[in-house]
Formats: structure tokens, C-alpha cells, sequence
């Protein structure tokens, strides 16, 4: 019985040619073919081991991509229903047990293939680094990644940053889904760690193979700013192998027409890439002449591989006598070697016969590797993994089938979602000795190796692995690069950081420093687009300072930002805790005088009891102006404001009771009047309690629905933060001014109605100028409150409470204790009848 793989392949052709002479010429990425050899290589593996699946054919089918998410669709869904002819949803005489996809290398392929085969429950795995967006976690129920999460990638990108103190780097990213991802990710995480991007290149996936010299003019007039005039010292490249080429056209292409820049462009840059690229070129390339020594010193993330054993012996058989079961192989050997494979029509122009007799091992490393790449490791332990699922899903049945003679397993009818309980938590070890664990997010349980470019001369390079990216390691050794093995370029050996980055521009004479100059008028009017904050020395590092912070006059400094918010050894807290206290006091002192004289006429005349609740409320209208002093917490917010508004209504409740209590006992005096009844202490608690009962609902509902609360604003004043009570709900709180102002106009037109009223000792005169001050103060409070900020608005609300507390005891009480006090011969019962008599007449 025959289970078969399928192998969605990644542009190893492309459907857009890269010149308008070769139209009709397949373009291949020869470097790629490794990819399908491991695939290869490790299914006639497991076909010859007796110990995995036993009488059990693995076989395989290969579909390309063509660089095109339609044909990646169409792919896809050709290997699900595609017989004789085209029927979605209908197996039409297809007898290969599919048990699983092997791809795609990029985001958007595997996004795309995970769109079908997420709806049938299919396991794909891809072999590139690639981390799903969270909205489509869904479709990805069926997805497995043979490489570690790309998150513990970013990690080791800041780190590497870090080390090299490199605070001023540079973005190239594919414009696409997995590229915005990127950036979204990376540069808040940048901005953590105090580095800066100097500029983002945004490539157009339709523009990376081409060679057009328009396109190449266009894109060479949109980047020429940021490779020549920025000092970013390292660039981070995030896309695929095709945006290698497409900057190695791009750069090539600027070297050509602006010689002189040519060290400027290669030399002066540290090239970081990710895990997903490939330093690759394509044959037809050689007629541009692209110099793979630019990316010299290139630092790169890799997944980590080893050598296989019989690999290398493996590849050495590759021949085009291979055709009649690779249909592949042709097109490969011919742009591999510029040859013309016999009875071929692909390159026969070229006039050159292959012989069949051309060694891999001769190509350079940009158009072939001999050794094993990151990618053709991930396929092989990719084919591995599907395997050994299968085999022990076998194995689990074993006691359901009936056992062949031999003891070996009878072949039995899969369905690839049964598969997927096998694949979860996957572990198992590789010919190589590494141990492949899948985790539960059903990507491979490893870290990343860091590797350095070395160039050569003939166009080849090599690989040197200098550090590695370990997330099972001790925390300490998670990161570890050895400094020492890495090959810089010649620019870089002498200072690798960017603190004296100007240096190498300064030591090439005058002509250059009218250019650096320039630069530092380019880069500065970037900053202020983006926003950020640069030092003087060259725009050497630049940092965006955090919310808490503020940057000084140079803008080479960011300094804490002050808490705003009124103390108590603030100079305004120290007058506003003096005139409180003192007016406690003044109260206090009145108060006491009052019932020491609660006996004599002048007190018993205004209704003692309503006055010795209108001062206690006033001693605590002074007491509770202090709750708005000191730093906010939730207690004092919760509380200052319907603390205040509360005792405020009493206090004014009190005077609205003493106003009405003197009209209705003027009116009980006329003969025959009804409202005798109506005069006593009743009516006047009456009016206290229900006046004040109001407000306290009103309070009440405001804490039950949105209270105030401690609030912070670090953007109201540049160089402090205002802490302050947020009041929860506006609304609530103008309720509950408005009530104290309903309350005082009351109290007000029923006073000056009542004040020219005859008794000696009638004192709505007075409570009407004190609700003439009361009004004043809140009404200049509205305008002055909303015009200030910070501690400053806290003050005006406790002088207002304050000022309008000192106008009632000052006008109500202030003419009484003076004649309590200073004038006691007017304070006695034969002195009253005299002045009721003299007003009388």
C-alpha cells in the first residue's frame, strides 16, 4: 500500500520572468533544488528501514507555488481533487492516501495553503519560520512548524543588537502581512531596549525578481536617502530569499552609477537577516554582475541543522538521467550549469550541450549548496515526522488487524485527521542524533544557530556559526555569541558600535564633511516626523522617551518627569492648611462663645439649635478642604468631593431653616394667623433633614454608579505628571454643585424678601449678604477651575471652599459676637422691648 506526501514547493519556479529576453524560459532558483533532494532523500530512507512503517510505500508528489498566492490556492487544491480533470470537493479516481503537506517556506504561502486544508483537517507542516496572526489561529488547527516559534527570534535579534550596542538600525521588510507583523512586533520592543529605526524600506513582493531598469531607477530613487545619507550601522532584512536578490540588484545597480559611493553602500553596513532568508542568486543574475562580497560580515539567524549521513554521496548522484522521474531535474541543470540538456528546448540559444557529467560541488554557494541547509533539515525531519506518525498510528491498531505471517503490520486505510492526536507533542530522534520534539503549538521545541557570511572572491561563501539562540538553556546562556569568529568588513573591524560611527566619513577630507553635514540635516528633519528625540553628536543613538519622562533643551536627555499634585509642604498646601486650621479655630471659638451665652435673648432669638448646627457644619466645611491636600489615593478621592457637598447642603440647609423660621414667625404674630402651628424646632429639622437628604442621595448614587478615583495625565503638562481625582462621572459632580446653588438662591431671595422685616434681632440682612458672597465665590469658581490644571485646580476649589465657608461665618455670626462680646449692655431682654418699640412707631 502506497501513502503519499505532498510537497507544496515555494517558488522554486516563478511566474513572473525576471528579463523580457527569456520570457518563455523557466525561471529557476537553483538553490532550492536542495530542498526537494532532502525531500527525496529522506523518503527512500524510510522506504529501506524496516523499522519504520513495514510494508508501507511512502511516496511523494510535488507541486510548485510560482511565487503566486493564486497558484498556491490552485495547487493546493489540485492535489485534494484533481484526477483527469478539475472537480472541487470531489475525489474523482485518485487512490494515493494523502496523509499529510510538507509547506510552504513563506507566511503567505502556508497561510494560504492552511485556508484549504484547515477546512479537511489535513497536517501541514511548514519548514519555514512563520508565526500566524492571531485573528487566524482558527485555521491553524491543522498546522505544525518544524521551526521554532519566530517570537524567540525577535528576542535574539534585540539581544544581538545590544551587544554590538548597535542603538540605530535599519528595517527592509517584504510589504506584506508577515512583514506589518514584523514591525508591529519589533519596534515597541526596540523602543524597550533603547534602539531607534532609522528608516523602514517597504520591498513590493511584485518588484523582488525584477530586472527591469525602470523598476530597479524607481526603487533606487526611493531608497537612495536611506542607504546613502543614514548612519545606520546595522540593517535588519525580514522577508525571503528573493529580497536578498532584489537588494543585491537594488545596491548593485547604485554601485554602478554612483562609483564613488561604492564602500559607502557595502562596506559601512552590518546586514542581519532572518531565519526565512537565504542568501541566494539566480543564474540569470550572472549577466548583472551582482557581487555577493556586499554582504560580507552578514549576521543571520538559521534553523539549526547537521549533516547527514550519505547526504553528501546522495547529491553526488543527481544527474539529469534522473528526467523520466524528476521533472525538475532539467530545468535545474540547465540554469545550474548554463547548459542545454539534450533534445531540451529550455536554453539550446545558449549553444552549450550538457554532459551530464557537471559536479554540484563546483557551483558557488549563492547557486547550489553541498551542504545541508536549515530549510532542506526541516523538510527531512518534516518527512520524518509524518512517518512516525503513521507508524504508530499502525502500531496503536496493531491489536484491531489481523498480523501477516511475518509478524509485519497489514496496510490499513488512513485518514490524515486521525493523524493529528500522533503529530501533537511529536518526539523522536533523527539519524543525526538531534532529538525533534514538536510543543503543544505544534512547532519544533529548538532554538536558532547565529551564523556569519564569510565571502570569496569567485562569487562562493561560507557559513560560520558564531553564536546560538537557546531557549532550554540556563537563563544566562540563552543568548551566546562568540565575537571573536566573526569576519567584519573592513569598515567595521575598527569600531563595530554606533558611538563613533561619524569617524569613518570625517577621516575622507573636507569634501566629505560638507556631505556628512547634509546627512545631519536629512536625518534631522526625519525626526521630526516620526517624533523622536536625537542627541547633537551626530544623531549617533536616538531615544524616544518613555511616557514618564521628558526630554531637556539639547534633546540628548531624557528626565524623569515631577508628580504634580498639591502637598502639604507645598507653599500653597502650607497657606491652605494655615487659613483651614485657623478657621477651624475662628469656628470653634464661636461656638463656644454661643453656649456659653446660650441663655441670653440675642441667641435665643435666631434659634439656638439651627445655629449650633450651622457652625458644626461650618467647622466641617473648613475640615474637609484639607481631604483635597496631599497626594490622591482612592479613599480621600472617593470621598473629598461628596464630603464637601454633603456638609455644604447642611450648612446651607441650616440658613434656608433660620430664614423660613423668621418670615413664619413674623407671620404668627398677626392676629388670628394660622401659621403658629407651623413655628417650632419641628418645621426647622424638618427643612434640615429633608434638604440635606436630597444631596446625600445624590452623593449616594454618584459612588454606586461611576466614583471618582486616583487618575494620572502625562500629557497635560511636558515635564510633570499630574496626579489628581478623577471624578467619575461630570454629570454627578455639576449635580451636586447645582444643588448647593439651588440651595443658596433659595436662601438668598427668601432673606432679602424677609430682611427690612421689624425685629432688633433679625438676621436675614445678614444671611442675605452671605448668600450674596456664597453665590460670588462659586460663580468666579466655575470659570477659574476650568482654566487651571494640576495642584493649581486643587487650589481654587479649596480656596472657593474656604472663602465661601469665611463669608457665611463672618456675615451671620461676626454682628452677633460683637455684640455678645463687646456691646452685652444690648444684649438684654429690657434692651429688646426698647428697640421693638421704637420700630414700632
Amino acid at each position: 500500500m502506497a501513502s503519499h506526501i505532498y510537497y507544496i514547493f515555494p517558488k522554486l519556479f516563478f511566474s513572473r520572468h525576471p528579463s523580457q529576453f527569456f520570457v518563455n524560459t523557466p525561471f529557476v532558483v537553483t538553490k532550492f533544488y536542495q530542498h526537494i533532494l532532502a525531500l527525496v532523500f529522506a523518503i527512500d530512507e524510510i522506504n529501506e528501514n524496516p523499522k519504520i512503517l513495514p510494508n508501507v510505500t511512502l511516496g511523494f508528489h510535488i507541486y510548485d507555488s510560482y511565487s503566486d498566492s493564486r497558484m498556491t490556492y490552485r495547487a493546493t487544491l489540485d492535489l485534494l481533487f484533481k484526477s483527469h480533470q478539475f472537480v472541487p470537493n470531489y475525489k474523482c479516481g485518485i487512490h494515493e492516501n494523502v496523509i499529510g503537506v510538507i509547506g510552504g517556506m513563506s507566511s503567505d504561502t502556508s497561510s494560504h495553503i492552511a485556508d484549504i486544508l484547515g477546512l479537511y483537517k489535513i497536517p501541514q507542516i511548514s519548514y519555514g519560520s512563520f508565526e500566524p496572526a492571531v485573528n487566524d489561529q482558527s485555521k491553524f488547527l491543522s498546522f505544525y512548524r518544524m521551526v521554532p516559534n519566530e517570537a524567540l527570534q525577535y528576542e535574539g535579534i534585540v539581544q544581538l543588537l545590544l551587544h554590538f550596542r548597535w542603538k540605530w538600525v535599519g528595517h527592509i521588510v517584504v510589504d506584506d502581512e508577515g512583514g506589518q507583523r514584523f514591525l508591529q512586533t519589533m519596534e515597541p520592543m526596540l523602543l524597550q531596549n533603547g534602539i531607534c529605526s532609522a528608516f523602514i524600506e517597504k520591498v513590493i513582493k511584485s518588484l523582488q525578481l525584477s530586472l527591469k531598469i525602470p523598476d530597479l531607477i524607481n526603487e533606487i530613487k526611493k531608497i537612495w536617502p536611506n542607504f546613502l545619507r543614514s548612519k545606520a550601522k546595522a540593517v535588519i532584512i525580514y522577508g525571503e530569499s528573493s529580497t536578498i536578490i532584489w537588494l543585491g540588484s537594488v545596491i548593485r545597480m547604485i554601485q554602478v552609477i554612483f562609483p564613488h559611493y561604492k564602500e559607502m553602500l557595502s562596506t559601512a553596513k552590518v546586514w542581519i537577516t532572518t531565519a526565512q532568508i537565504d542568501f541566494t542568486l539566480y543564474t540569470l543574475q550572472k549577466f548583472v554582475d551582482i557581487d555577493m562580497q556586499m554582504f560580507h560580515g552578514a549576521i543571520s539567524f538559521a534553523v539549526q541543522s547537521k549533516e547527514l549521513e550519505g547526504f553528501q554521496e546522495f547529491l553526488h548522484t543527481a544527474n539529469p538521467s534522473w528526467a523520466d522521474g524528476d521533472g525538475f531535474i532539467n530545468f535545474f541543470w540547465e540554469q545550474a550549469f548554463s547548459c542545454s540538456v539534450s533534445k531540451s528546448t529550455v536554453l539550446t540559444f545558449i549553444g552549450i550541450t550538457c554532459t551530464g557529467e557537471e559536479m554540484l560541488e563546483n557551483l558557488p554557494s549563492p547557486y547550489f549548496e553541498m551542504s545541508m541547509t536549515g530549510h532542506s533539515y526541516s523538510i527531512y525531519n518534516a518527512v520524518y515526522a509524518l512517518a512516525h506518525a503513521l507508524h504508530t498510528m499502525y502500531s496503536a491498531s496493531a491489536n484491531h488487524r489481523r498480523m501477516e505471517a511475518k509478524g509485519r503490520l497489514s496496510p490499513l486505510n488512513v485518514d490524515p485527521w486521525q493523524l493529528h492526536s500522533f503529530l501533537q507533542r511529536m518526539s523522536f530522534n533523527n539519524s543525526a542524533g538531534d532529538e525533534i520534539t514538536l510543543n503543544e503549538q505544534g512547532e519544533l521545541a529548538a532554538g536558532f544557530d547565529i551564523t556569519n557570511l564569510v565571502t570569496f572572491p569567485n562569487q562562493s561563501y561560507m557559513r560560520v556559526k558564531v553564536g546560538r539562540l537557546d531557549p532550554q538553556a540556563p537563563l544566562e546562556k540563552v543568548f551566546t555569541i562568540n565575537e571573536d569568529s566573526i569576519k567584519w568588513n573592513k569598515d567595521l573591524t575598527q569600531n563595530n558600535s554606533d558611538i563613533s560611527l561619524h569617524s569613518t566619513f570625517d577621516s575622507r577630507g573636507r569634501q566629505e564633511e560638507k556631505a556628512t553635514f547634509d546627512e545631519f540635516l536629512f536625518e534631522a528633519s526625519m525626526a521630526e516626523d516620526f517624533g523622536q528625540k536625537f542627541s547633537k553628536s551626530y544623531l549617533e543613538t536616538c531615544v524616544s522617551c518613555p511616557e514618564d519622562h521628558y526630554s531637556n533643551k539639547a534633546k540628548d536627555q531624557c528626565i524623569p518627569k515631577i508628580p504634580n499634585f498639591l502637598a502639604f509642604g507645598d507653599t500653597l498646601g502650607i497657606i491652605s492648611n494655615f487659613s483651614a486650621l485657623l478657621l477651624c479655630l475662628i469656628t470653634v471659638l464661636v461656638l463656644g462663645i454661643f453656649i456659653n451665652h446660650r441663655d441670653t435673648p440675642i441667641v435665643k432669638a435666631n434659634n439656638r439649635s439651627l445655629t449650633y448646627i450651622l457652625l458644626t457644619s461650618l467647622l466641617f466645611c473648613f475640615l474637609c478642604s484639607l481631604l483635597f491636600i496631599g497626594m490622591p489615593n482612592k479613599e480621600t478621592c472617593l470621598f473629598r468631593q461628596t464630603a464637601f457637598g454633603i456638609i455644604f447642603s447642611v450648612a446651607l440647609s441650616s440658613i434656608l431653616a433660620k430664614t423660613i423660621s423668621v418670615v413664619l414667625a413674623f407671620m404668627a404674630t398677626k392676629p388670628g394667623s394660622r401659621m403658629r402651628k407651623w413655628v417650632g424646632k419641628r418645621l426647622a429639622y424638618s427643612i434640615v433633614i429633608s434638604c440635606s437628604s436630597v444631596q446625600v442621595g445624590i452623593c449616594s448614587l454618584w459612588l454606586s454608579t461611576s466614583p471618582p478615583f486616583p487618575d494620572l495625565d502625562m500629557y497635560v503638562m511636558t515635564e510633570e505628571i499630574v496626579l489628581s481625582c478623577n471624578e467619575g462621572s461630570i454629570l454627578m459632580f455639576c449635580c451636586v454643585l447645582g444643588y448647593m446653588g439651588i440651595l443658596a438662591i433659595v436662601s438668598f431671595n427668601v432673606a432679602f424678601l424677609s430682611r427690612k422685616l421689624p425685629d432688633s434681632f433679625n438676621e436675614s440682612r445678614f444671611i442675605t449678604f452671605s448668600m450674596l458672597v456664597f453665590c460670588s465665590v462659586w460663580l468666579s469658581f466655575v470659570p477659574t477651575y476650568l482654566s487651571t490644571s494640576g495642584k493649581y485646580m486643587v487650589a481654587v476649589e479649596i480656596f472657593s471652599i474656604l472663602a465661601s465657608s469665611a463669608g457665611l461665618l463672618g456675615c451671620i455670626f461676626s454682628p452677633k459676637c460683637y455684640i455678645i462680646v463687646l456691646r452685652p449692655e444690648l444684649n438684654n431682654r429690657e434692651q429688646l422691648i426698647r428697640r421693638k418699640h421704637i420700630n414700632n412707631r
